[in-house]
């Protein structure tokens, strides 16, 4: 889900010192990423947002199953056959993606990738994918089915045709990454915005905070909300630039794990919390989940916090939305 919120801000000169602001926008990980940071001048400005690219394609090339040399790549091409051993990074991420799993009881899965090939929301599909090929695909979803050995680093997909993807988890942790760069070379201020998966840091030049303005799907003249964000993550998830119409119904393209069916009753899904991986990971889910199950949900996580539109128009928080939103601020 792409451009579901715009960054505002302004460009600011201090007195007594300059500051500049850059903003980049490339394609990294198949996606628009747009990196903000905030220096002491152009040429340190263009290093920095630099070293952040770097990092990105970096984990690109690592986690991209898309890619045929990445590790992700080799996992998957040795389903059913052999485990493979990935860098500890790469374990690590993989470990978290389960833990993720479990934690909405499977309604977010990185095994989901062996369901790709079933629903097309990327070229013209007419005709919806028979029970058959649905059932033939959930075969091969299944978190519970990723061997993970920490003695070797390996990972092992117990079942040929099995596949892992981070396409959900995979640009909020580079959002991460990307701003844990900026703080190691001392960037004050700065956004990594990994096409949705946005990780913020500091303030910008001209005000205290960086404001976010979510859009609202149904009335896109008008914001859903505007936050007001220090250093923290937002991640929202949607279905309302990507879709499928068939026989005159709409199709999402966030799709169920368990069912292999797309997801209905959420439209938008905005996360708040410290890390933008685990903020999409769950966004993603509570597409799947719903409203209520959605809410239930982040009430065991505390630090994170929900804004909810519907199918129909509605807008919802989770009851910690404020106080979240707050927290990060003080925590500035």
């Amino acid at each position: 889900m792409k451009n579901c919120f715009w960054i505002l801000f302004f460009l600011f000169m201090q007195s007594g010192w300059a500051q500049v602001t850059q903003v980049r926008d490339t394609i990294l990980m198949g996606s628009k990423f747009q990196i903000t940071v905030v220096s002491e001048n152009d040429a340190i400005a263009t290093e920095n947002v630099n070293a952040v690219i770097t990092e990105i394609v970096r984990i690109e090339n690592l986690i991209s199953d898309w890619i045929p040399a990445s590790q992700v790549s080799q996992v998957n091409q040795m389903a059913g056959k052999q485990p493979i051993k990935v860098d500890w990074e790469v374990f690590e991420l993989t470990q978290r993606a389960i833990q993720y799993s479990k934690i909405t009881q499977g309604a977010f899965d990185i095994s989901f990738a062996a369901m790709e090939k079933i629903w097309d929301f990327n070229d013209y599909m007419d005709e919806l994918p028979s029970d058959a090929a649905i059932k033939n695909a959930i075969a091969k979803v299944g978190y519970q089915n990723i061997i993970l050995n920490p003695a070797d680093t390996t990972i092992f997909l117990k079942y040929p045709g099995m596949k892992i993807g981070f396409g959900s988890i995979g640009k909020g942790y580079a959002a991460d990454k990307g701003r844990e760069v900026l703080k190691q070379r001392n960037v004050k201020a700065g956004i990594v915005d990994a096409s949705g998966d946005l990780a913020t840091l500091g303030h910008p030049l001209a005000a205290k905070y960086w404001k976010i303005g979510i859009t609202n799907p149904t009335k896109r003249n008008k914001w859903a909300a505007v936050f007001q964000l220090h250093t923290t993550s937002v991640t929202t998830s949607g279905d309302y630039q990507k879709f499928l119409f068939i026989d005159g119904k709409r199709y999402s393209h966030i799709i169920n794990p368990k069912t292999g069916w797309p997801s209905t009753g959420l439209t938008s899904v905005t996360v708040v919390g410290p890390s933008a991986e685990k903020a999409n990971a769950f966004s993603t889910a509570i597409m799947v989940l719903g409203l209520d199950a959605g809410k239930f949900l982040l009430q065991k996580y505390p630090n994170y916090a929900g804004l909810f539109i519907t199918d129909q128009g509605k807008i919802y928080k989770s009851k910690n939305l404020n106080q979240v939103l707050r927290k990060q601020k003080r925590a500035e």
